[in-house]
């Protein structure tokens, strides 16, 4: 019942985590500073995140080897933000935006649980996983676009411009926006690979919608015609 507890909280965290993370880059340009609120949201997501992974660490039957295998996921849960402020470290610019890039994979871990979750809540529906794992890739790629093409990209003029270019890489069509920085240039190159992945999980999902009727109606026609000459 704690360990059930505990996800449930994560799976919040996780959320508010995506949301506030979403508000700060649309509606704030200041690359590599956060508002205090979201500073405080960010704080509270940490300690869950951590709060659960000890959790599951102290439940396993080998505690040290389950340390060891998601180490990463413990590092991503520090709050390196806060922790700078409390110690009264003043980050240099690379700095910031190695803690920046945190942040990111955070979210990014963050998402991965969000999308575990609702692909397990429509675990009999192979339609509803992979339109929630799309829309939710797409919209991420644009909100990280964003953030690091908005302040040095003219063709990007708001967060519009960023979802339109990552709808039109994940169908692999491609837009008139070209990247700068060179995490721009890493989704440019993940995203259509991600949708050349996906794409053919839909035309699947299509075929096999028919395809076992239609096997269905032949066996059967071939066994009443069997009866017939019979």
């Amino acid at each position: 019942m704690l360990l059930k507890i505990i996800n449930i909280l994560t799976l919040v965290a996780s959320i508010l985590l995506l949301a506030s993370l979403s508000a700060e880059i649309i509606y704030s340009r200041a690359l590599a500073r956060f508002s205090d609120i979201y500073a405080m949201a960010m704080l509270g997501v940490c300690i869950i995140f951590i709060v659960d992974f000890f959790a599951l660490m102290f439940h396993s039957s080998h505690p040290w080897r389950f340390l060891l295998r998601n180490s990463v996921v413990l590092l991503l849960s520090i709050p390196y933000h806060s922790l700078a402020e409390w110690l009264g470290y003043d980050a240099g610019h690379a700095v910031q935006m190695a803690m920046s890039g945190i942040v990111m994979l955070r979210a990014v871990m963050a998402l991965y649980i969000t999308l575990r979750w609702l692909i397990a809540r429509r675990t009999t529906r192979l339609l509803w996983a992979y339109i929630a794992t799309v829309a939710v890739c797409t919209y991420f790629a644009a909100l990280f676009f964003y953030e690091y093409e908005a302040p040095v990209n003219s063709a990007v003029q708001g967060f519009g411009d960023a979802l339109w270019w990552a709808c039109m890489n994940m169908t692999t069509v491609g837009a008139e926006i070209f990247p700068i920085t060179a995490i721009g240039k890493v989704i440019c190159v993940i995203l259509p690979i991600i949708g050349m992945a996906m794409f053919p999980v839909f035309t699947v999902y299509v075929t096999s919608l028919y395809e076992p009727s239609g096997r269905g109606t032949g066996v059967a026609q071939r066994d009443e015609n069997q009866n017939k000459e019979q």
